[in-house]
């Protein structure tokens, strides 16, 4: 028997519809410019794919893979560059697609260097989002979903490299 099971949480639908709503609206707040994606791969491929397809002004994409590291079991947020960006960020508007924002630690890190590589503007935007477990203070400047603190997977959220293709947000839950 599985230790765990997954409990359907945001349907298909709700998905759908707020990354909609929040495509809608960075087109309204990037009316008239373009505006550079930047994914933090691996979990947040899934959500940036259908959010690009949702904005109607000029859009360009890159991709970063960072992990964070320090002593212990939980992330120091200090990041290590895996994949970095194949362009220049300097003058261009940037947002950032996150598949979900925790702690908070690793994307302060990442914000800070991705500042200094000085855009025209540096912005967040994130499917989810899990205020209760903050611990470093980051604008998140569009989100999807605020969740409770609960283990979340589908839609690029992955558990063991499991359920990444789920086209819903479920919960996992241990036997």
């Amino acid at each position: 028997m599985a230790d765990h099971y997954v409990e359907e949480f945001l349907s298909e639908e709700e998905v759908d519809k707020k990354i909609q709503e929040i495509g809608e609206k960075i087109s309204r707040d990037y009316a008239g410019k373009s505006i550079h994606l930047i994914c933090v791969l691996k979990g947040g491929s899934f959500f940036m794919c259908e959010l690009a397809k949702r904005i109607t002004v000029p859009v360009s994409i890159d991709f970063m893979s960072v992990s964070s590291y320090g002593a212990g079991t939980e992330s120091s947020g200090v990041i290590k560059i895996v994949k970095d960006l194949d362009e220049p960020l300097e003058g261009k508007d940037v947002l950032i697609v996150e598949d979900i924002i925790d702690s908070g630690r690793t994307l302060s890190h990442l914000m800070k260097l991705l500042e200094s590589r000085k855009p025209n503007s540096l912005k967040l935007c994130t499917l989810l989002d899990k205020p209760d477990r903050r611990v470093v203070d980051v604008k998140v400047d569009y989100t999807c979903f605020s969740i409770p603190d609960e283990f979340v997977v589908g839609y690029g959220l992955d558990y063991d490299q499991k359920y990444r293709n789920l086209p819903y947000i479920g919960i996992v839950r241990f036997n």
